[in-house]
């Protein structure tokens, strides 16, 4: 069951790492941000709330209240989509990849402000170990990240928080609800912040269009489809540190999809700082385990 588990977990985290294709080739087809991000949002809302039906699920048991805030996180599965998406209008498929997973250290500013857990001393050395491999990633000491838009930076800064917030949020909002109609949810919550940040494009859809239905298809099966799906399957067969381990296979697969489908050139130096970013990662979850065990140890 645990093998089972990593395998789903994988292929879940993998498949958003090829979200960036179907983006990049949208964007040389000359579509909007709005329509890219209305498009598959609508799709994604299609598909899932389709599987919840089919699986005879519905939010008759699910408190209230507690379908606001689950709606309510899935804003920051829109906000992710906005910013992360925008970012490479300005910025390489790389480059943008990099820069939302610093999510790995803003989540640890979360923990502090809303669960008032100050970081340990592997949080920091993480966080240190994370922002040396963005140094590096971002090519930064060949000059070639000041001629970049910062807009493009912002964006892709912003992606990193909101991931983070999804990622810290969505871990705490009716958990025992069951994943696919919480999954529902959230694309729900996302389409209604789509429909009013792109309000503007939607006389522009052209949902016949065959070429902006594959685009939105794509990004919509790869980054709001199957990563839920799969997580929900694999997820709970595993420890929840060794889950966010594996997610880090993102990074790799989303940099290796946009070198060789999008012939992004990626040096030897970016090389090193991508794997010193999903080192950061191992460094980080492992310094919690060693505090789990540490605490069982004391209760014992």
């Amino acid at each position: 069951m645990k093998v089972k588990g990593i395998i789903l977990v994988l292929i879940g985290a993998g498949s958003f790492g090829f979200t960036p294709i179907f983006v990049k080739t949208g964007f040389e087809y000359g579509y909007s941000l709005g329509q890219i991000n209305l498009t598959q949002m609508l799709i994604s809302l299609v598909l899932l709330w389709t599987i919840s039906l089919s699986l005879g699920l519905n939010i008759k048991r699910i408190p209230k209240t507690d379908i606001i805030k689950i709606v309510a996180t899935g804003t920051s599965v829109g906000l992710t989509g906005i910013f992360y998406y925008g970012s490479m209008q300005y910025l390489s498929a790389s480059l943008a990849i990099i820069l939302l997973f610093q999510f790995v250290w803003i989540g640890m500013i979360y923990e502090w402000i809303f669960n008032k857990s100050k970081p340990t001393r592997i949080n920091l050395i993480a966080m240190f170990v994370t922002l040396t491999g963005v140094f590096l990633a971002s090519n930064i000491l060949y000059g070639s990240v000041f001629q970049l838009p910062p807009l493009g930076l912002i964006l892709g800064l912003l992606s990193g928080a909101s991931y983070a917030g999804f990622i810290f949020f969505s871990g705490r909002v009716a958990v025992n609800s069951h994943p696919v109609i919480r999954s529902s949810l959230m694309i729900t919550g996302s389409m209604v912040l789509m429909l009013i940040v792109f309000h503007q494009d939607i006389p522009t859809l052209n949902l016949v269009d065959g070429r902006l239905l594959g685009i939105g298809a794509g990004v919509a099966l790869f980054g709001a489809v199957i990563p839920p799906l799969f997580f929900a399957g694999g997820a709970p067969l595993i420890s929840g540190r060794l889950a966010n381990v594996l997610s880090s296979v993102e990074l790799p697969i989303a940099i290796i999809s946009a070198m060789i489908i999008l012939s992004e050139p990626v040096t030897a130096l970016q090389w090193v700082g991508i794997i010193l970013i999903i080192a950061a990662i191992f460094i980080n979850e492992s310094g919690g385990l060693s505090v789990t065990r540490k605490t069982r140890s004391e209760v014992m």
